[in-house]
């Protein structure tokens, strides 16, 4: 797929569109011999891609903006645009075989799509599906230990959880399952009450951070929880 992109279109056609697809830039003139040589390959390769990839083609003469800000000294100058940013470029006529190397290397990982779908899809089968062939994925475990947790699986969740790395996300997701294994309808009187057993009891101050893990950073009762829990410990 290929556009003539202008300076007062580079915006939406570029910058914009490559947050969706990889955006290749081809900076060409009539007058240039290989840009005439390298512009058809280019076409052919991104036409192929049924526009998983697409080609913007700039008229250095009449843009010279475009030509400015990538800072275009000789050519054709191609730019790989991906999420806004220069991903690769390269300067002059290349072979086709090259090109289409290029373009081929663009395209998305089909696992990685078929995960999208499946995340996207986001109920029970879907995200087993999607365990299966991402099995320590962040995004893909917490999804489906989320969903159990909805559905009265929060065990299985806790069992899920350990392939991954702590983070933040992952802390949260486990004090959820852990509290809805054990709820909690009032969550100041249950950590006014733990307070007096989170130093000598591990369960006790496990709970307690659980809750202050589901109230969050902006729940203003959190900091003084946590202010009340460190004199406690320490």
């Amino acid at each position: 797929m290929a556009v003539d992109v202008t300076d007062a279109t580079f915006e939406t056609e570029v910058m914009v569109r490559s947050h969706q697809v990889p955006v290749i830039v081809d900076l060409w003139a009539p007058w240039c011999g290989p840009c005439k040589t390298l512009g058809p390959i280019l076409e052919k390769a991104t036409d192929a891609t049924m526009g998983q990839v697409v080609l913007a083609k700039v008229n250095v003469d009449e843009n010279p903006q475009i030509s400015q800000a990538f800072q275009v000294q000789s050519i054709p100058a191609v730019f790989i645009m991906k999420d806004g940013k220069v991903l690769d470029s390269f300067v002059g006529a290349q072979p086709e075989h090259v090109v289409l190397q290029i373009v081929q290397s663009l395209l998305p990982d089909p696992t990685a799509q078929k995960i999208q779908e499946l995340l996207a899809a986001g109920d029970e089968n879907s995200l087993r599906d999607a365990l299966v062939l991402a099995p320590h994925q962040e995004d893909v475990v917490c999804a489906l230990a989320e969903y159990l947790v909805r559905h009265g699986g929060a065990q299985e969740a806790l069992q899920l959880l350990p392939r991954l790395p702590e983070t933040e996300r992952v802390r949260g997701v486990a004090a959820a399952a852990r509290l809805a294994l054990n709820p909690v309808d009032d969550f100041d009187a249950t950590l006014a009450r733990l307070l007096d057993q989170v130093k000598v009891d591990e369960v006790a101050r496990q709970e307690f951070l659980d809750i202050l893990q589901t109230m969050g950073p902006h729940d203003p009762r959190t900091g003084k929880y946590r202010k009340l829990l460190t004199a406690r410990l320490y």
